[in-house]
């Protein structure tokens, strides 16, 4: 697939709104959000945050890995969740080789990018280079993120401040984490350089 950014968040998100039949303001109260706040991600006009991507796909029961692409649409008006439109379909896999012009790119809000390096046919794991520019967070609103499954990550260069339940942890260069997702969380670069670090974040 093409390298270059994934614009399909807002249109997946609500595609499984909608599917669901839940309206924008059922969401945005379930999530403690604004309405317009939805419906400018839903429209492109915003990216979301982290932890505002992870609430929004674990309110409507979907993967990380499902914003990636675009849906498809069958004949018969069933819409499938694909990785793009040359891609192969969720599930399936993403390589064997990625190479960095062929990484699929996700620009969220606070200074933070996603890139994906690939895909097995496991379904529940993403793999991914992650950038927090400086200043960059995870939240930002500054609250703590908490959803299912585990993450594993390795710091490659710069610094992050990882707060976990009520610790902050300094990670530099070299680190590596490891933790229940379901522990509440943030990540931010209070440091004068990107910091970027491989991360396998697994579903529940």
């Amino acid at each position: 697939m093409p390298a270059g950014p994934a614009p399909y968040v807002g249109e997946r998100l609500r595609e499984e709104r909608t599917r669901r039949g839940v309206s924008v303001r059922a969401l945005a109260r379930d999530l403690g959000v604004s309405a317009s706040l939805i419906s400018q991600i839903e429209t492109g006009k915003s990216q979301p945050s982290v932890s505002t991507l992870y609430a929004i796909t674990t309110a409507l029961r979907i993967s990380v890995e499902d914003v990636f692409g675009p849906s498809r649409t069958t004949d018969d008006g069933v819409a499938l969740a694909t990785l793009g439109a040359l891609g192969p379909q969720r599930g399936q896999r993403v390589g064997p080789v990625v190479t960095p012009g062929q990484r699929q790119v996700l620009q969220l809000d606070s200074g933070v990018t996603w890139e994906r390096l690939g895909q097995l046919q496991h379904p529940h794991v993403d793999f991914l280079l992650i950038t927090y520019e400086p200043g960059g967070t995870s939240s930002s609103n500054g609250g703590l993120m908490r959803h299912g499954g585990c993450e594993y990550g390795h710091l490659i260069s710069g610094s992050l401040v990882l707060t976990l339940g009520f610790e902050d942890h300094v990670l530099s260069a070299g680190d590596s984490v490891s933790f229940e997702s379901s522990t509440p969380h943030r990540y931010r670069n209070e440091g004068p350089e990107p910091a970027v670090g491989v991360w396998f974040v697994t579903s529940a």
